[in-house]
């Protein structure tokens, strides 16, 4: 499945375009760690691999995920790939008796909202670095990504989004912190 992704940097104004145009799904609260492989720098090979654990409502959810290069030029699209995992400090210690290390851990806040069957707007308050908005959808062939990405952006565009950033949230804080991590 390829995950077709659109961000934006927000301000308060596109977060209250989107609170008031838009269905609440969840507010949800992120950890997300990202580990660098043993043998191959994902920042060059612009892979991710991390845990991510979302608390919502009282509720827990951990998924190991790994995301593959990006796609094409314009969006962040790319292969996804997430399994849900039920207990992520022993997944956390498998990954690191297999030789991976821990590159961050990020902290944020998402309100997700529905947009349209299979599109979600995320509105994100990430630790350190800022307000952002994403959009996304799924792919089943790559054929399709460049019709998804053009109506996300005009969606996002509608909502008053100027910047777009292709960069994870990974790639953002370690350039901030001045780091030099092992993964995309």
């Amino acid at each position: 499945m390829i995950e077709v992704e659109i961000k934006g940097y927000a301000d308060d104004e596109v977060f209250k375009r989107v609170r008031k145009n838009f269905q609440l799904i969840r507010k949800e609260y992120h950890e997300d760690t990202y580990y660098a492989h043993p043998c191959r720098d994902f920042s060059s090979t612009d892979e991710a691999l991390r845990i991510r654990i979302r608390r919502f409502n009282g509720h827990f959810e951990a998924f190991l995920t790994y995301k593959g290069p990006k796609i094409d030029q314009h969006s962040k699209s790319r292969v996804e790939i997430e399994v849900p995992i039920n207990d992520p400090d022993k997944h956390a210690e498998i990954l690191r008796n297999l030789g991976f290390s821990e590159v961050l851990t990020l902290d944020k806040v998402r309100e997700k909202y529905y947009v349209d069957k299979g599109v979600v707007i995320a509105l994100d308050e990430v630790s350190g670095i800022g307000k952002f908005v994403e959009i996304e959808t799924f792919a089943e062939r790559e054929e399709e990504v460049p019709r998804k990405v053009s109506f996300l952006r005009e969606v996002l565009g509608d909502l008053g989004v100027k910047r777009f950033e292709r960069r994870s949230y990974l790639e953002l804080l370690l350039e901030k912190d001045g780091s030099h991590g092992k993964t995309g």
